[in-house]
């Protein structure tokens, strides 16, 4: 085991850990052993050389988990599988490596207004497409293949995938031509080119290859789909070792610049072999967090990449929707403890952002507003944001609210062995420094665990801690997790918290459908304003995005926009 140092930070120690458990990896004990002696004569090691480059032609990126399909119409928005989706499925619209801004892909330019792409009342987007494009089972792509990916996911309407996303806003698709596409929403949709256009569940794939195995069936996953890829993107899919690997290969045939390396996505998740195999040379790039940079930083042969933030603000939620009677034993809180927003402000209030950020971040992130992450559209600097540990103000918040004599007991799930834990380890020194009166109890318990409960609705803990889900654009969040009728408003009875819940929503609905950037900007920054005073989230921070790769990769660029780990592996070379 690969040792975890402790970073001391603000009066509190940490030590990074991860749970031992048996993992399925694709090292076996003989290739461990290897690894451990290839470790070591890494380190005794000159600089390195193009000569001693490992793996010429080919990318080994380790991975921290297993896809659960590689069907973009089931895939859930941050799991594994989207990784494998990027590479091998092209979209309509791309995002830029270097930037946020959209660039062409399947569609030969991004649809606006001034182009005719975007009709004047924004509810119709036409999309002139690529010619000469052929999937990787040689069919010609067209602008039937389009109309059929978009409607064979909302058909399938799969509650692990994200057919919502088209679904919710997408009234009628039409082909025009075979290179002409068009798409009439419900309604005006802000952020449908970046939000909807560009996610995992608008992949085109090869209409001749779904109906060639299982076709479409509503309500149904289609079993061929959900194991191999028929793409046109610069990777072919080539196998699925289950628990061990994904290879792909590179896509000669591709429409644009071609892939370099071939690849070879190792499947393990155990932190430390990752840690040894990165600084062995037998992987090229590893899921990386924070906890990984004391193990790497000045290693032989290994850079840390740390440009930006992930768009996966780190939070702790407060449910207001708790059942009478469910709370776990030793919680002495109402139901409705948190319905009073100045338990909820206090809470913000008491937190010591600096001890989370400099220790388990190790100094990597950022604090963003409620709720609107650094780096997307609707972020505005001079927003209030809760930053600083202020415990005269959580103080008198706790006084007022009637709490701070009589005390509380109080318990926060979460998973085991990650940020999320210490995050909430945080919390529970912040809280019970206050107040010695006051107590929060840590559930750390396995992943599979967590999510059973996470699952529940209505919701039977008082507290969770997780991340958001990514996106590019504040609609997400806002309807996601500050909407009194959104996905976590509905869960968490936000409606039962928020001084004015009507006020929320039509500002919220105001923005999703205002195209006219500015007033939009405005609409979020008075939301911002909002949702600090009344508070449904404690955000403890906009992670650091933290990646370790070779030194001999060239071409290295990582963007958070894209789906984790926010690598196109098409980029790179050796």
């Amino acid at each position: 085991m690969v040792s975890k140092p402790a970073l001391r930070t603000g009066g509190y120690i940490f030590k990074f850990f991860f749970r031992e458990t048996k993992m399925n990896i694709s090292i076996s004990k003989k290739g461990i052993s290897a690894l451990l002696a290839s470790v070591l004569l890494t380190l005794a090691a000159p600089v390195t050389t193009l000569a001693n480059v490992k793996n010429p032609g080919l990318l080994v990126h380790a991975a921290d988990d297993e896809a659960t399909t590689l069907d973009p119409a089931q895939v859930e928005p941050g799991e594994g599988g989207e990784t494998i989706i990027l590479q091998v499925y092209d979209r309509l619209l791309d995002i830029d490596p270097y930037s946020p801004n959209l660039v062409p892909s399947l569609a030969t330019e991004v649809p606006t207004i001034a182009n005719g792409g975007i009709s004047s009342n924004g509810l119709t987007y036409t999309f002139k497409l690529r010619q000469g494009v052929s999937f990787h089972d040689g069919t010609a792509f067209t602008a039937d293949d389009v109309k059929f990916s978009w409607d064979r996911a909302m058909e399938m309407d799969l509650p692990e995938g994200n057919a919502g996303a088209l679904s919710d806003v997408v009234a009628s698709t039409e082909v025009v031509d075979d290179f002409t596409f068009k798409v009439t929403l419900s309604e005006p949709v802000a952020d449908f080119l970046n939000s909807v256009v560009v996610a995992m569940v608008s992949s085109v794939v090869s209409q001749d290859a779904v109906e060639a195995n299982g076709g479409v069936e509503a309500g149904s996953p289609n079993e061929f789909m959900a194991g191999n890829m028929v793409g046109t993107g610069p990777y072919k899919f080539l196998v699925w070792n289950r628990n061990e690997n994904i290879q792909l290969e590179v896509n000669d045939n591709y429409w644009g610049e071609n892939a370099k390396l071939n690849v070879r996505v190792e499947i393990g998740g155990d932190p430390d072999v990752r840690v040894l195999g990165l600084r062995a040379g037998e992987f090229d790039t590893v899921e990386t967090d924070p906890s990984f940079v004391a193990d790497l930083e000045g290693a032989d042969g290994v850079t840390i990449y740390t440009g930006g933030l992930l768009l996966e603000p780190l939070h702790i939620g407060f449910n207001l929707n708790i059942p009478e009677g469910s709370l776990p034993d030793g919680d002495t809180i109402p139901e409705d403890f948190f319905h009073d927003p100045r338990i909820r402000q206090a809470f913000n209030h008491a937190f010591d952002y600096e001890a989370f950020l400099n220790g388990p971040l190790a100094g990597y992130g950022a604090f963003n507003p409620h709720y609107t992450p650094i780096g997307i559209f609707g972020h505005d600097e001079s927003a209030p944001v809760y930053a600083k540990q202020n415990y005269a103000e959580a103080e008198r918040l706790f006084k007022e609210a009637g709490v701070w004599d009589e005390g509380f007991s109080v318990s926060v799930i979460t998973e085991e062995g990650n940020l999320f834990a210490l995050m909430c380890l945080v919390l529970k020194d912040s809280i019970e420094k206050l107040n010695p009166k006051f107590r929060i109890n840590v559930l750390a318990v396995a992943e599979a665990v967590f999510d059973d409960a996470h699952a529940q609705n209505p919701l039977e803990y008082a507290m969770w801690a997780k991340n958001a889900d990514p996106a590019a654009d504040p609609n997400f969040y806002m309807q996601a997790y500050q909407h009194p009728d959104g996905e976590w408003g509905e869960v968490h009875g936000f409606a039962n918290g928020y001084k004015d819940a009507g006020k929320v929503a039509e500002l919220i609905d105001a923005a999703a459908v205002e195209l006219d950037t500015g007033k939009r900007a405005a609409l979020y920054k008075e939301l911002n304003e909002i949702l600090y005073n009344d508070p449904m989230w404690l955000i403890g921070a906009q992670e650091g995005v933290v990646m370790a790769h070779r030194d001999w990769l060239k071409g290295f660029v990582q963007n958070p926009l894209w789906p984790r780990p926010s690598l196109k592996f098409a980029l790179f070379d050796k």
